[in-house]
């Protein structure tokens, strides 16, 4: 335990630039947690006017955008409350972050020197105004690129050809397509921009003043890395845009520094000078290791504005669903993900709709309808779906003979509603029944050894109640939902260690044997469902696959 042991008095700070907002964790060095902080973007900038934090162009659906700059001033205004906290900055020995997956940042000629020149008496978002060459940045929830996906799974040998290259087949959301497209319809833009960042790497980049490498991890969510070498595909890269390396730069492992905090911080905000900046990665990397997990036949899932289901594996298989990605914390894994657009926007939907504006009713329908909802089958999209490519739209079925014993002389009808208790039932089943679908067709285990819940809807024990009867596992909880900063602060001690000791060290040296005595420990939340309501749902899994099958062949886009 002493070879990981980290400086007594030391601090380490971990950041989640999400879709939302910009959240802090600070943890100590028995990694329990000292700080927090929270930065909402629609209601503490609201001079930006975004809804949930982004831009919905209503000249195209698809697109959806948030300001770059917002992100800046976010950042501003989180160091000022933290430092008018009793936080001290010159105890934070590393930093860290997390951003939302596939969002880019475009870079003007010249965005390193306004990087490495910044005046400590003037604040960021002042100073970074005319830094970027594109001011609004493509995000997760943009679906604007279908076109851009087909050309490059043409240009590689096919969909499943480039999952096997990049861990993913192309999808809208991931970064390559959407440079493609910013090369196609904004030329002059593109050839203007000088480098291409993730939001994860400009966060660090404005650390140190300098820009970042992407890591590896956030950088197989671009469909740009060859997974297997770690480093850009050249045959990816020409069939996306020409010059493109270049505007990339170097990719680095998770685990790696970034550089020392830059001079600016250490003179406005008083941070030691040999702080720190470990390589940011995205927020499903620094939720899978904030949730300690390491285990194959563990699961996570985490319930936020996307929902995502992770495990961990030595030797992935990629498919033409669901995303390979390397281990943030492992030098040679890998994380399985599968990743849906529709969380908790489209629960507070029906919530909105059918259950009074309400948690309380909402959890009440959810608690007084009984298991498998009768036969009552929904597919809930607010926004395009990623999992399955399907577009807006809600569609209901009622399963006519259904007994949750076999599907023989069982057929399904569409209707146009149900009643709002068994529309809240549908809307969480169904959320489950897809996870716990596509989740086995990946080759995660089935059931699980357990589930860790994680994000904002993991505090609602009525939806873990459905998650556990369906999953049939016992459901875990964090102490915080909000798993990704928490994960942020850890990798930055994790890549302090490292650093240290000049070679990658395994994380869970750092907490093996005492994660209980830690903000990392997990509870029991829910106990497992009945075994033999766990076999009905896997009948109704199966029609809803089934269903959700013919819905693509009928409406989806690829």
């Amino acid at each position: 335990m002493e070879d990981f042991k980290l400086p007594e008095d030391a601090l380490f700070l971990g950041l989640d630039s999400s879709t939302q907002s910009l959240k802090a964790t600070v943890l100590d060095s028995n990694l329990n947690i000292v700080a927090t902080e929270l930065v909402r973007f629609d209601s503490d900038l609201s001079h930006y006017k975004t809804k949930d934090g982004v831009y919905r162009d209503p000249s195209d659906s698809g697109r959806i955008v948030s300001p770059t700059i917002m992100w800046v001033e976010a950042l501003d205004l989180m160091l000022e409350k933290l430092s008018k906290s009793s936080l001290n900055f010159g105890k934070i020995a590393a930093i860290s972050g997390s951003g939302q997956q596939h969002g880019s940042v475009y870079w003007n000629p010249g965005g390193s020197a306004i990087l490495s020149s910044l005046d400590p008496e003037k604040q960021l978002v002042s100073q970074l105004q005319e830094a970027f060459s594109i001011k609004e940045s493509p995000i997760w929830m943009d679906n604007s690129t279908t076109a851009e996906c087909q050309e490059i799974e043409k240009a590689v040998g096919g969909a499943l050809e480039l999952a096997r290259i990049t861990g993913s087949r192309a999808y809208e959301r991931f970064t390559g397509p959407q440079i493609r497209r910013m090369y196609k319809t904004r030329p002059d833009d593109y050839e203007n921009t000088e480098r291409i960042s993730l939001v994860s790497s400009f966060m660090a980049s404005i650390l140190i003043g300098a820009y970042a490498c992407i890591d590896e991890t956030d950088g197989a969510g671009m469909n740009l890395m060859d997974i297997g070498k770690r480093d850009w595909s050249e045959v990816v890269l020409k069939g996306t845009a020409p010059g493109l390396e270049k505007k990339l730069g170097k990719l680095a492992p998770a685990y790696a520094v970034a550089g020392h905090i830059a001079p600016y911080f250490v003179q406005r905000f008083k941070f030691n000078k040999n702080c720190l900046v470990v390589q940011w990665s995205g927020d499903n990397p620094n939720s899978l290791a904030g949730l300690s997990l390491s285990k194959p036949g563990d699961l996570a899932v985490s319930l936020g504005t996307s929902d995502t289901v992770f495990g961990i594996s030595s030797h992935p298989n990629p498919r033409l669903e669901g995303h390979v990605f390397p281990n943030p914390v492992d030098k040679e894994g890998y994380m399985i993900m599968l990743v849906y657009k529709n969380g908790s926007l489209t629960r507070e939907e029906i919530r909105n709709k059918y259950a009074e504006k309400s948690w309380d009713t909402f959890n009440n329908y959810l608690q007084k309808t009984h298991p498998l909802n009768g036969g009552k089958i929904g597919f809930y999209y607010k926004d395009h779906e990623i999992l399955p490519a399907l577009p807006v739209g809600f569609h209901r079925y009622v399963i006519e003979n259904f007994s949750g014993e076999t599907l023989e002389a069982v057929k399904e009808c569409e209707v146009q509603e149900f009643d709002p208790p068994s529309e809240v039932r549908a809307l969480i089943e169904g959320q489950f029944l897809s996870m716990r679908g596509h989740a086995e067709r990946f080759g995660m285990p089935a059931p699980p050894n357990r589930i860790i819940a994680t994000g904002g809807a993991s505090a609602n024990t009525a939806i873990l109640g459905s998650l556990a009867s369906i999953f049939g596992c016992d459901i875990y909880t964090v102490q915080r939902p909000d798993s990704a900063s928490l994960g942020a602060a850890l990798r930055a001690a994790h890549g302090w260690l490292c650093h240290k000791k000049g070679v990658f060290v395994p994380i869970s040296g750092m907490y093996m044997g005492r994660l209980e005595n830690t903000s990392l420990g997990c509870k029991l939340a829910v106990a497992t469902g009945d075994p033999e309501l766990v076999t009905k749902y896997a009948v109704l899994m199966k029609k809803r696959m089934d269903i959700e099958n013919q819905l693509i062949q009928k409406l989806g886009r690829r």
